[in-house]
């Protein structure tokens, strides 16, 4: 049985949903279609889904088609939820985009089709029931953004500013549909219906036909001597232009009317080609081999999505690579090298499983309470192998976490760490300078819907916050001072005289040196001091957070030959450090983050003019070779970054992108020392 698997993506809003719950009653798996308004789609099941009316995970339908088993990949939109898209990209054969035919080509059309990239893809542009969608305009913006490639297959014909019918150019045939969705076939278009109409479509049908024709050496002749292609070398042109990337074709929709859809569906078995035959992966020893998609092989799967469910437990869903994957069968992990038995398998449409026996080679079954994560490969121990795992954007919005209620922190802790699990785009770690949990993820949807998904699927309650900043305090001159305690009380008393050099040093942690000179604090107190001084050193004296920078040189003191003891020179130490910090004139260092963000050339005066507002200084930018985006690099104070995510996919219709990581701590700015201290001190 021949397997293709298609992933749906593109920007959100564009009718991938819609389109999925079409395409599987056309193909009769469903009895009635649902609706995004109504949440009662096949493919966005989950709580998170329904109330946003908008899908957060991917999710898994398939049709029969003359003998071919299409397995349908519904991924996320918003970029919150850009994992779910990698995930069902990296399982797929072909990538259908989807473009609004009202709103046209968006930042994530783009994006769709750069995580394409190495797969054949294709356009479908859809909602062209709606008033103001406009199917050629929409075209034009497709050959201005992806270039040549773009090659419509199905072209509304439009009449009154409406669509009339669809011509298919693979079979040079015309349909009309009924309101129940039911297509007739129609005459052609002539120049008696409309000479600007036969004029299109001509145009049309020799734009199809030169791309056709750039696929082969024959075409291509036959093409120049004026002789017109048959259907089959229309498919074969196509199917050959869509592997090596020669050709995107562009179908069209309404996938609310269900026009289009039976028309989708045949370019779906005619024109997406398989999988390829070859795939590389690694043995143990490093060395390439080649998998073959074939039924003798050994058995080779790798997860490509984790879910977590609360009853069921964890959920992998796998392409079977090569060979025959049977219930029961016992595979080995290749990262870990742990056995792992594949008890049960299951066919998903949505939340519908449906227990299968066996998965051939090229299909999508998931499996029940594996250790593997999403990723991971499973062999047969006779042949173990790694394939190249799937590369997920890096987290960019963090925000600290607690638990709403005291002592859930283990059940918080724990019901986090299976979110991980299916989640590639998320961490969870502490903050070791501020002991706060931290949670970062693509944006603050993607936050609340983990925040969500906490409390509905684990029962948790937790609260987000604005992670705290991490500042130091240090000291900017030489001071010497005395620290002296006496204390008499009856019997021994207490008795401890420092004299300690306080100044600048560059070390994180304190330095301690002794010049003492004549015995006046005898050697054997000498560690008190430090420890006094060590225990005072994790509280500065501004708003106390941590000290850095600082050398303490015991130079001089005196000492009781019967009251002095460690503890009194312990504690003369911590009251020498306190008066040296206030005289030495503290300040406030504040964490710099090195920045790297690449955004829109059209958007760098906005992103340069934004990073001043910040603090932030700019080390360097650079044009990103053939792509239309420019490279900043900079530095900027960690507190000034609390909102960028947010701001930076707002200022760039979401086409920008950053990473960070700390690079040192500078002096805060005298104007904003005040207020970090009262802060502080809330």
């Amino acid at each position: 049985m021949i397997i293709k698997n298609i992933a749906l993506a593109g920007h959100a809003g564009t009718g991938k949903t819609t389109l999925l719950e079409a395409l599987l009653y056309q193909g009769g798996c469903v009895e009635r279609m649902g609706s995004v308004a109504t949440g009662t789609t096949v493919s966005d099941a989950a709580p998170e889904e329904i109330k946003r009316h908008s899908s957060v995970y991917t999710a898994t339908g398939s049709i029969m088609l003359d003998g071919q088993k299409i397995n349908l990949l519904d991924t996320p939109g918003m970029f919150d939820f850009a994992g779910g898209m990698v995930q069902g990209i990296s399982a797929a054969d072909c990538v259908m985009i989807t473009v609004s035919g009202k709103s046209g080509v968006r930042v994530g059309t783009k994006k769709a089709y750069r995580a394409a990239e190495g797969k054949p893809r294709m356009f479908v542009v859809t909602k062209l029931d709606d008033e103001n969608a406009n199917f050629y305009n929409v075209l034009t913006e497709l050959k201005s953004a992806f270039g040549p490639s773009v090659c419509p297959v199905v072209v509304p014909v439009i009449a009154d500013r409406k669509v009339d019918s669809y011509i298919n150019l693979i079979e040079m045939k015309a349909y009309r549909y009924d309101k129940d969705g039911k297509a007739q076939e129609i005459p052609m278009p002539t120049s008696e219906v409309s000479e600007k109409l036969s004029y299109r479509v001509d145009g049309l049908i020799q734009a199809f036909s030169e791309a056709i024709a750039e696929t082969d050496e024959e075409l291509f002749e036959k093409f120049f001597s004026g002789e017109e292609f048959t259907q089959k070398e229309r498919v074969d042109g196509i199917h050959k232009g869509m592997r090596d990337g020669t050709i995107t074709p562009v179908a069209c929709v309404s996938a609310q009317m269900l026009e289009g859809v039976d028309l989708l569906c045949k370019e779906m078995e005619l024109l997406v080609p398989e999988a390829s035959d070859e795939i590389a992966a690694l043995n143990q020893n490093g060395e390439e081999v080649v998998l073959h998609q074939s039924p003798e092989e050994p058995v080779c799967v790798q997860v490509y999505q984790t879910l977590a469910d609360p009853y069921v437990g964890k959920l992998s869903m796998m392409r079977v690579i090569s060979g025959t994957l049977k219930a029961g069968a016992e595979l080995v992990n290749s990262k870990t090298g742990a056995t792992e038995k594949l008890n049960k398998l299951f066919f998903l449409c949505g939340k519908k499983q449906t227990e299968t026996a066996v998965a051939e080679a090229g299909d999508l079954v998931a499996a029940t309470k594996l250790s593997a994560n999403t990723g991971d490969t499973l062999c047969d121990s006779s042949r173990v192998v790694s394939l190249p795992r799937s590369s997920f954007p890096t987290p960019c919005y963090s925000m600290a976490v607690r638990p709403a209620a005291r002592g859930d922190e283990a059940k918080v802790a724990a019901a986090i760490q299976k979110i991980l699990e299916e989640d590639q785009t998320l961490s969870y770690q502490q903050n070791p300078a501020t002991n706060e949990m931290i949670l970062s993820g693509l944006g603050e949807q993607h936050l609340s819907a983990v925040v969500s998904k906490l409390k509905a699927d684990f029962g948790v309650d937790v609260v987000l916050s604005v992670p705290k900043i991490a500042y130091r305090e240090t000291i900017r001159k030489k001071v010497k001072v005395q620290g002296k305690y006496k204390k008499q009380s009856g019997g021994h008393g207490q008795y401890g005289d420092v004299w300690i050099e306080f100044e600048p040093y560059p070390s994180e942690e304190l330095v301690f040196e002794e010049k003492v000179f004549g015995g006046a604090v005898p050697r054997n107190f000498f560690p008190a001091v430090e420890k006094g001084l060590q225990e005072s050193y994790t509280k500065g004296v501004l708003a106390g957070f941590p000290v850095v920078g600082v050398k303490a040189i015991l130079v001089d003191g005196s000492y009781h030959p019967v009251d002095s003891s460690e503890m009194s020179f312990k504690t003369a130490a911590s009251l020498a450090y306190k008066e040296g910090m206030k005289q030495a004139e503290p300040t406030l260092l504040e964490p710099v983050g090195l920045m790297s963000v690449t955004v829109p050339d059209e958007c760098t005066g906005d992103i340069m003019g934004d990073l001043n507002k910040r603090r932030g200084r700019v080390l360097g930018m650079n044009s990103v070779e053939d792509q239309g985006m420019t490279f900043i690099s900079a530095e900027v104070p960690l507190r000034e970054m609390a909102d960028y995510a947010l701001q930076l996919r707002q200022m760039t219709q979401g086409e920008g992108t950053f990473s960070m990581a700390f690079a040192r701590y500078e002096q805060l700015p005298a104007n904003l020392v005040a207020e970090v201290i009262a802060s502080a001190s809330e």
